[in-house]
């Protein structure tokens, strides 16, 4: 099948290469012009595990192609999927202006039925403002063309993009035509082979699932979160906690790990986008507004349980930080509970030596780019030496064993405060080290 993809940023390199893996011809478009030039150079600019090597291997084979030019793209394709940013707004709502600019550009330069699809994650009633800006344009041009308009909410996790893309949970499908629904059942039809997982529906529930799932998802962990601290107070365990309630089926062991908060281009972004929907439609979100009060003082709870032992008063004190990005497997540090930590550190004197093994960049071009006591090194032991503590924010798999005798001998003092708790409280103890922890008394 022959497919553009308006959007080079995560969703819609992946899914455009997947698209291409699988034996269709693609044609990715942005405006950028430089990162289209990269891209044709093979250089990619999102850190995802196998997206690199996929990338290379379509373009290669030229099923896998990228523009600036959106007219020659849609001239060559006959489904369109919309993969543009969604930022969040000032009062929490999901901005739609690059959404609508791309609907505009299509209703300008398509010249056949265009099969229109938002892969981007949008609130309820945005199919129909695409259908109303592709029509507008349509008229103006006098053009009786015909196109639909269908909602097709990504369901990917950063770190894991790939696999989830090519053996998909669930392929959600909303659509107004059964012609339409045909056309997305063909197209997803390699990815649903073993087991059929495609769901058609209405648009509006399409539109409403994906922050359904996400909300659902950042509920568990806030409500976790939230949990660990009454633990943390009344003397329990919160890790014991959830071994006894994750044995519950009903309830499952996933998204119920204690930790300083969840961050992301997802989460943050769409609990706030649809408490702001429901407001709009006269409703109190009282739940979701619960699991975002709850996240943002859990990215806080690092940062206070250092300043309880050292002081409001941080000047000459030093803290190693292992982790930057929100999550590992990412380069990703949207909304990254490590901004908060630092943040809140540095603004009381501290200096930060601070080791991820791919949000480095990141962190210095942009989130943390006008912090001046933040210094980058090059391997987690390296962050280590004269620091007073060391604080672990994200939990990459280089971090879960490391040589705690190394770690003591480079510390001033043998202090960790742990952030996703990685490890064993008894036993570093033991070996007469400080942990800290999220939902443990200390």
């Amino acid at each position: 099948m022959k497919i553009s993809v308006i959007g080079t940023g995560y969703v819609g390199l992946v899914s455009g290469t997947c698209f291409a893996e699988m034996g269709n011809n693609v044609i990715c478009v942005d405006i950028d012009e430089k990162k289209v030039a990269s891209l044709e150079k093979g250089i990619v600019p999102i850190y995802e595990p196998g997206l690199e090597t996929m990338v290379l291997e379509n373009h290669k084979k030229e099923t896998l192609n990228f523009t600036t030019d959106i007219k020659a793209a849609l001239d060559n394709s006959n489904i369109c999927f919309i993969a543009v940013g969604t930022p969040m707004g000032e009062d929490g709502s999901a901005d739609l202006q690059y959404v609508l600019a791309v609907a505009k550009s299509i209703g300008e330069h398509m010249r056949h039925h265009m099969y229109i699809i938002d892969k981007s994650t949008v609130p309820v009633g945005t199919a129909d403002k695409v259908k109303a800006t592709v029509q507008a344009e349509l008229d103006k041009r006098g053009s009786n063309l015909t196109f639909d308009v269908i909602s097709n909410p990504e369901f990917l996790k950063e770190g894991a993009a790939i696999e989830d893309f090519m053996k998909p949970d669930r392929v959600v499908i909303g659509a107004d035509t059964e012609e339409a629904i045909r056309v997305m059942r063909e197209l997803y039809a390699p990815f649903t082979r073993s087991h059929d997982r495609f769901i058609a529906m209405d648009v509006r529930s399409a539109e409403m699932t994906k922050y359904a799932a996400n909300a659902m998802l950042a509920t568990k962990i806030s409500f976790m979160n939230e949990m660990s601290n009454i633990c943390e107070r009344v003397g329990a365990d919160v890790n014991k906690v959830r071994h006894g309630i994750g044995s519950d089926n009903r309830i499952g062991y996933s998204f119920i790990y204690p930790g300083c908060g969840y961050g992301g281009s997802c989460f943050p972004k769409d609990v706030q986008a649809l408490a702001k929907t429901a407001k709009d439609f006269g409703y109190t979100p009282r739940i979701l507004d619960a699991v975002e009060a709850v996240n943002y003082d859990q990215k806080r709870v690092i940062s206070d349980k250092v300043i309880k032992k050292f002081g409001e008063n941080l000047e000459g004190k030093t803290f190693a930080v292992w982790g930057l990005a929100f999550k590992p497997e990412t380069d990703d540090m949207r909304e990254a509970s490590s901004i908060t930590v630092i943040n809140e550190l540095t603004k009381r004197g501290a200096k930060i030596k601070a080791y991820d093994p791919k949000a480095r960049h990141e962190a210095e071009s942009f989130y943390l780019k006008d912090n001046a006591n933040v210094e980058y090194v090059e391997s987690k032991y390296t962050a280590l030496s004269r620091a007073d503590a060391l604080l672990l924010l994200t939990e990459w798999k280089e971090f879960r064993s490391p040589d705690f005798t190394e770690i003591e001998k480079r510390l001033n003092q043998a202090v960790i405060f742990d952030g996703r708790n990685q490890y064993n409280k008894e036993k570093l103890e033991a070996i007469g080290f400080e942990y800290h922890q999220i939902g443990v008394q200390s």
